[in-house]
């Protein structure tokens, strides 16, 4: 492992480091509507197909750099929030389940379609952990202007917010997120902000979670580029140690519900 301060380029991290406060900005308010209600692997389905439909789209030849392959990855991602939402009215309590096994499908829906495809492991690659460090601003001002129209629908409707909107926003911060940053820091960025600060309450901790977000962010970045190790896989973990640090904070520790629970012998 090779230790190096070129890569600590502000052109290079700038970029990265706005990618993923735009991924945060949405997602640390939807992980905690999704602990709340249960269906912790939500995101990482929805991530996965909107995934699908970026490697179906190349399947059929479309250019990677086309309109289109965003247009398919959109209309995957709002396919599978669509068939969520019945099956959740319809089977409530296999939801859980039902997520998963529309994971795998989409998971292994990609293998088969990269199966003859000399490239396929770059690909699948790419669209696990992302290429953050090679993001534009140009790239993010899409992305940016859709985050703020969800923020903004999750302020407007945060006490009713169910059904189709729900998994329609899931859909749509999906597919926005996961070719900046990858389905695997897509998951981490919705459910380690939320999961650190699970005993709190209201603005304090939106603020929690978004200051978890940001420090495995930033940290990661930093680390990627020193030791030249791969950005998206190394932010989760930041992302997770960042978690267990904040455990240190008094106010975050003593409100989380593991210090209330007495062990049992």
């Amino acid at each position: 492992m090779s230790l190096s301060l070129e890569g600590l380029d502000p052109s290079i991290l700038g970029p990265a480091a706005l990618a993923g406060l735009i991924v945060l900005s949405t997602h640390v308010p939807l992980g905690q509507r999704v602990l709340a209600r249960g269906i912790i692997f939500i995101d990482l389905a929805i991530a996965q197909i909107a995934a699908l439909g970026v490697i179906l789209a190349q399947f059929l030849g479309i250019d990677e750099q086309s309109a289109m392959v965003q247009v398919a990855a959109a209309a995957a991602a709002l396919s599978g929030a669509a068939l969520l939402n019945w099956t959740d009215r319809r089977w409530p309590d296999y939801q859980e389940p039902l997520i998963g096994t529309l994971f795998v499908l989409a998971a292994t829906g990609g293998l088969l379609l990269l199966a003859n495809n000399p490239q396929g492991g770059e690909h699948l690659k790419d669209l696990l952990v992302g290429q953050i460090l090679w993001v534009s601003y140009a790239q993010l001002l899409p992305v940016a202007v859709l985050s703020m129209i969800m923020i903004g629908v999750l302020w407007w409707q945060r006490e009713r917010m169910a059904g189709w909107m729900f998994y329609g926003l899931f859909a749509l911060a999906g597919m926005a997120s996961v070719q900046l940053v990858g389905v695997y820091l897509v998951f981490a960025s919705l459910i380690v902000p939320a999961l650190a600060t699970v005993g709190m309450t209201g603005r304090a901790r939106l603020a929690a979670g978004y200051l978890i977000g940001a420090l495995g962010y930033a940290s990661g970045l930093v680390l990627s580029a020193v030791f030249d190790l791969p950005s998206g896989a190394l932010i989760v973990w930041t992302l997770c140690a960042a978690a267990v640090l904040a455990q240190c904070v008094p106010h975050i520790r003593r409100s989380h519900p593991a210090q209330h629970q007495k062990p049992s012998f």
